[in-house]
């Protein structure tokens, strides 16, 4: 089942605008992600999310250094092309003063930023949830270079996505190099990189996909009269809003679910050539993918932080098509300049189903960021003196 089929190569479409006339022509991947449909609920997330992005990375220079967290608006504004402030840091840093507090530093004749009390605490609540959170990290390292067909990944694809899987800092020293009995880190051919590999001989045989508690639960729910055979090879699907589901569609999916295919964590015994084989290589990176996406604090990742994985999970097919083929599983936002794919079943009206810590204290800053300025000089008893102060000398120190 692939709507690419539909879509991609020389075909005849009906246009969306002129519903009776066919247009001949050859979709480009730019028009394939357009013609998507749009979920509004993962969009205006998606609105919230790509300033919180910025948030961190202004937030991250500034815990950077832990005896002076502080920084320096010239230096914000020396790589604010760099962290996409479009509009310089000064008034980046304004837009959220529940989160950065400006103040001039009268010994250094400039203007610098710290966070607040708040944005503190939330940060602090982020690390202790991390630290408290190792044994699971470890998990999911395992659960990631099982998937790999050698059992082992370049650490600087591990490093593209340590914020989403929740590792901490030093993940190479408080979770690699402190479990050697489960992790060996080698240098690779290259200069410069290593290879995380699962010692072989700790490798867990035994690991089971999380949809596979879907797959449960629809089985040994109360009142279920799901057959397990019917759902043994499906996943869980839900639509976009307004999204036209033709009966020739339905019948598609409803095919795609019984297919059979290897697991993530199952290897492949032999190569398969045949059309059969192919669609069900294409349903096993789809359950890769679909686990990648589950072992992630926010099930959210960035596509492109996913194609470094690629190879290494064996994944022979585009990664933006699979997603696009699949918009009942999966939804692609291009929101914020950026692709980035949700794992759907995790979400409802925009917030985890499932919530973790981690995931908790970060949405606690996202609701900072979705407030701004709204109702801070309104009923703030100190707002007044905030906004009085020392702009004069601000503004000569940034400019």
């Amino acid at each position: 089942m692939a709507i690419r089929n539909i879509l991609r190569s020389n075909f005849i479409f009906k246009s969306l605008n002129c519903p009776f006339s066919t247009v001949r022509f050859k979709v480009t991947s730019v028009q394939y992600v357009a013609t998507r449909a749009r979920d509004p609920t993962f969009e205006k997330f998606m609105d919230n999310y790509k300033n919180l992005l910025k948030v961190v990375s202004v937030q991250d220079l500034i815990i950077a250094n832990p005896k002076n967290r502080t920084i320096s608006l010239d230096f914000l504004n020396r790589v604010s092309q760099k962290l996409h402030l479009n509009r310089g840091a000064l008034s980046f840093l304004r837009k959220y003063p529940r989160i950065f507090s400006i103040f001039y530093n009268a010994s250094k004749s400039q203007p610098f930023c710290k966070l607040t009390d708040v944005a503190s605490q939330i940060s602090c609540q982020e690390a202790a949830a991390i630290d408290a959170s190792k044994p699971v990290v470890v998990d999911r390292l395992v659960r990631l270079l099982s998937m790999s067909v050698s059992k082992s990944l370049p650490l600087r694809a591990i490093f593209k996505v340590w914020r989403e899987f929740g590792l901490p800092d030093d993940f190479e020293q408080s979770v690699i190099a402190q479990n050697p009995n489960l992790f060996l880190l080698c240098d690779a051919h290259e200069p410069n990189t290593h290879i995380l590999k699962l010692d072989p001989r700790n490798l867990d045989t035994d690991l089971s996909a999380s949809v596979e508690n879907w797959r449960i639960t629809e089985c040994c729910g109360q009142d279920s009269k799901v057959d397990a055979a019917e759902i043994r090879f499906a996943f869980k699907h839900g639509f976009p809003p307004g999204m036209k589901l033709s009966k020739d569609f339905r019948a598609r999916v409803k095919e795609w679910q019984k297919l059979p295919y290897v697991g993530p964590y199952e290897e492949m015994k032999e190569k398969m050539r045949l059309r059969a084989g192919m669609k069900a290589l294409e349903k096993r990176a789809v359950g890769i993918v679909h686990e990648f996406l589950s072992l992630s604090v926010e099930k959210m990742v960035e596509v492109e932080k996913i194609s470094h994985f690629r190879k290494w999970f064996g994944i022979d097919l585009n990664i933006r098509d699979l997603f696009l083929d699949h918009p009942g599983i999966f939804y692609l936002s291009t929101k914020g300049k950026r692709h980035t794919v949700f794992l759907r079943e995790a979400y409802q009206r925009g917030c985890l189903i499932d919530p973790n810590p981690v995931y908790e204290a970060r949405r606690k800053l996202l609701d900072l960021v979705i407030l701004g300025r709204r109702g801070f000089l309104v009923g703030d008893s100190g707002s007044s003196e905030k906004e009085r102060w020392g702009k004069e000398k601000l503004e000569e120190g940034v400019n």
